[in-house]
């Protein structure tokens, strides 16, 4: 296919410098997740942590060749840099372009994959075309066998979809904007059918092939490392439960291998977007991360998290200490007799935490120290647990106290007993050897029993 642009006579280096830059909104892109030997017949290989990363300005995480074919757009998305109505240096590249770039860069070891998202040439079908005759050439011609992830542009003839998706690794279409208002509103060029079709496409070709490779162990792989996408954080009004509701929708009907949540920035001047006094809600983006942690890997719904009562989380603190104070009831947990399950909700313990629990404590009973040096957080999890039915330090089991201590460091707190104690730091183990050795100056008992706290 002939690309009728009218940057013929452009570097490669001013197309790259382009590209690059424009292509860092998009957060989409992790390490591969899948596996792919070296067959002998060809360039590189992909491993599940193949994808090497750097981090620009704002935080966001960018893969060493992250880069748009063009940014050329015929959309007009509000919140977009590349909208067709902004005044922007426009460049595309060539698939022979593309192909050499990543060939030279692998090469030389500055990379170990490509990730290729686009602007809209003159028609869904026809960047997807470009896309694929990309990806063909660097698997077929140049013989690449590291990690491809591209982008599904939405509205493409699901044909090119399918047949790109027997090429790379992970695909993915972003969502933007989780609810219709949203993208009628800021993406009017776009509709919830035209992003969720390919989604669909993918996921079913991706089940089928599951099963074509069970009969047929060389049958090609379709989109080995599964989709992904993106959702902008701020952009409208969206609380984090509807976020969440939707991503969790997002994992459970359509096998979503992850959602990447970026923090709205304001890059353009339009009434229509929303002011950002305190620059972008970053932090709330990190509070959605921790959240669909919590649901992919630690057994939480979304309407666990969150619900219609309590939209948003309490930014600063972590989702899995925001529920916990929100159900005060199930706390504190026995750590020697708890499952594995109860064990993942308390803060402070991870996975591989909870498990280093639950085998070492077959071989005897578990003290704080002991798990401190299994790894847990004790700064966050001595506020939930017992060991053999005590508490580290004695304090009053209410969810302001634990939740002034769990957000501020440093502030010292009476209670009626006329003993000082100094908040436990967040950071500074020096803090509860403070606590440790006051407690033992005064002759006071280090910990209370359970009876004593619940109330």
């Amino acid at each position: 296919m002939e690309i009728r642009i009218s940057d013929n006579n452009m570097k490669v280096s001013e197309k790259l410098a382009i590209l690059t830059d424009a292509a860092k909104y998009d957060v989409a892109c992790t390490s591969s997740g899948n596996d792919r030997r070296n067959t002998g017949d060809g360039l590189g290989n992909c491993e599940k942590a193949g994808i090497c990363h750097s981090f620009s300005a704002d935080g966001r995480c960018i893969s060493l060749l992250k880069i748009l074919f063009t940014n050329e757009c015929i959309f007009d998305c509000k919140y977009c840099i590349n909208r067709s109505s902004n005044d922007v240096k426009r460049a595309s590249f060539t698939p022979e372009e593309i192909c050499s770039l990543t060939m030279n860069f692998y090469k030389r070891n500055y990379i170990e994959g490509l990730f290729l998202s686009s602007g809209i040439l003159y028609s869904p079908d026809y960047t997807m075309e470009l896309i694929y005759q990309t990806v063909y050439k660097l698997r077929k011609e140049y013989k690449f066998n590291g990690y491809i992830h591209v982008k599904a542009i939405p509205g493409a003839d699901v044909a090119l979809v399918e047949k790109t998706g027997y090429l790379v690794d992970r695909m993915s279409v972003n969502l933007e904007l989780p609810t219709r208002e949203g993208l009628e509103r800021l993406a009017p060029h776009k509709n919830r059918k035209s992003i969720l079709t390919p989604m669909r496409l993918i996921q079913n070709h991706i089940q089928e092939n599951k099963n074509e490779l069970m009969l047929y162990r060389h049958a090609p792989s379709f989109v080995p490392a599964g989709q992904s996408t993106q959702m902008i954080l701020g952009a409208t009004g969206e609380t984090d439960y509807q976020m969440l509701m939707v991503a969790q929708s997002l994992y459970q009907k359509l096998g979503m291998k992850r959602v990447f949540y970026s923090a709205f920035i304001k890059v353009n001047d339009d009434n229509m977007l929303p002011s950002l006094p305190g620059g972008p809600p970053l932090l709330r983006e990190h509070r959605m991360y921790q959240a669909d942690f919590l649901m992919r890997f630690y057994g939480f719904s979304a309407e666990e998290l969150l619900s219609e009562k309590k939209q948003n989380f309490n930014v600063l603190i972590d989702p899995k200490c925001d529920w916990a104070l929100q159900h005060l009831d199930l706390f504190p947990v026995e750590i020697n007799k708890a499952d594995y399950y109860t064990l993942l909700r308390v803060p402070g313990i991870g996975v591989k935490s909870a498990r280093r629990i639950v085998s070492a404590r077959r071989q005897c009973n578990l003290d704080f120290d002991d798990l401190k040096k299994i790894g847990v957080v004790l700064k966050r999890a001595v506020y939930f647990i017992t060991c053999s039915g005590r508490n580290r330090y004695p304090f009053p089991y209410t969810e302001e106290f634990i939740t002034r201590n769990l957000i501020d460091s440093k502030d010292n707190y009476k209670y009626s007993n006329q003993m000082v104690y100094r908040q436990l730091s967040l950071f500074d183990d020096s803090v509860e050897n403070h606590l440790e050795s006051k407690m033992a100056d005064e002759g006071t008992p280090q910990t209370h029993g359970l009876d004593t706290l619940v109330i």
